[in-house]
């Protein structure tokens, strides 16, 4: 599991917020605060249906051509539909990693 499903993971499952309050209870901007709140703000922003594609992909582990036969799709349009996302993923991860180096 790369570092980006794990994260998408965590975060799906409600475990990220869990570790994060654990490790930091005073609110302030740690790595791992921020990842959590960016991707909050990330995922909140999504339609259902962009979140069920992403949530099919990253907790179900389903293939791109699995998810487009599942809602009859072709594979480029369950790719246009998650991409964006993931890109804003990967820099909200690689932010929280450079904040962490400081």
């Amino acid at each position: 599991m790369n570092e980006l499903e794990f994260n998408i993971r965590l975060y799906l499952t409600g475990t990220m917020k869990s570790w994060t309050d654990r490790i930091d209870s005073t609110g302030k901007e740690t790595p791992q605060r921020f990842i959590l709140n960016a991707m909050t703000e990330l995922f909140d922003s999504l339609s259902d249906d962009d979140l069920e594609l992403i949530r099919l992909r990253y907790m179900e582990r389903l293939t791109l051509s699995e998810v487009a036969s599942r809602y009859l799709l072709h594979e480029r349009t369950i790719r246009n539909h998650t991409n964006p996302t993931i890109k804003q993923v990967k820099n909200i991860i690689k932010q929280g990693n450079e904040l962490s180096i400081k």
